[in-house]
């Protein structure tokens, strides 16, 4: 199946901007939402807490720079996402809970420029699995390690596949489960399809490898449910 282009993409997330407003509501197709926000926030803190400067890719409405404000306060925040509308409620959201600078940047990690050695965490809220070969991956992994300070994190939480066939099959079974116990067998299949269409994730283990390929000195596993994790590396 041709998989989404950045344009389709662009244009799902422009028109589900409320839904995505509402971390208990807007996350239901996503197993452990709150807890991976919860863990890849407090890990940042607990290696950066002293950061001052925070850049949240894919921030959609901003829960993820939310959640670590709370955590780190008056950091000055990078936004970036496909989205305009995304971006705008973002902005609006993240700048009333800082003291510090809010910048927002439309567009595509893969062409859009950052600073070298600039910000102290990168925040990757189910936004990495929509890269596509492993061309991709690597470019973007190498992008966002030099654009860490020394010290800094690059924390993840996202959509995983797994390594073995067998597994992987038994794994994504269980998760059809849980999403018809949220949504019956038509919310699953809608998630299902839209997976299909827009998605490439990889898995766990291939990201943790690859950020030790491209230079993070350490990396961390903070939580894994089916498929979905919270994990991220250390420059």
């Amino acid at each position: 199946m041709k998989k989404s282009t950045v344009n389709q993409i662009k244009e799902r997330f422009d028109n589900d901007v409320e839904r995505f407003a509402n971390l208990e509501t807007g996350q239901v197709a996503t197993m452990d939402a709150q807890i991976s926000l919860e863990l890849i926030t407090a890990a940042a803190k607990a290696i950066k807490p002293k950061a001052t400067t925070v850049l949240d890719l894919g921030c959609g409405a901003g829960n993820y720079t939310l959640k670590m404000l709370s955590k780190v306060p008056n950091l000055d925040c990078t936004l970036i996402d496909l989205s305009l509308p995304m971006l705008e409620r973002a902005q609006g959201r993240v700048s009333a809970e800082t003291t510090g600078k809010v910048a927002t940047i439309q567009g595509d990690i893969r062409e859009i420029e950052l600073p070298k050695n600039h910000f102290d965490i990168i925040l990757a809220g189910a936004v990495l699995h929509h890269l596509r070969d492993d061309s991709d991956w690597e470019f973007v992994f190498k992008k966002l390690y030099d654009c860490l300070t020394p010290g800094g994190c690059l924390m993840i939480s996202d959509l995983l596949v797994q390594d073995h066939e067998g597994v992987n099959e038994m794994i994504w079974e269980k998760y059809g489960d849980y999403l018809q116990q949220h949504g019956g067998e038509e919310y699953q299949q809608k998630v299902f399809d839209y997976i299909e269409m827009e998605d490439t994730p990889r898995s766990m283990t291939y990201q943790l490898d690859l950020m030790k390929k491209v230079g993070f000195s350490s990396t961390e596993i903070l939580h894994k449910n089916a498929c979905f994790g919270a994990f991220g590396g250390v420059k």
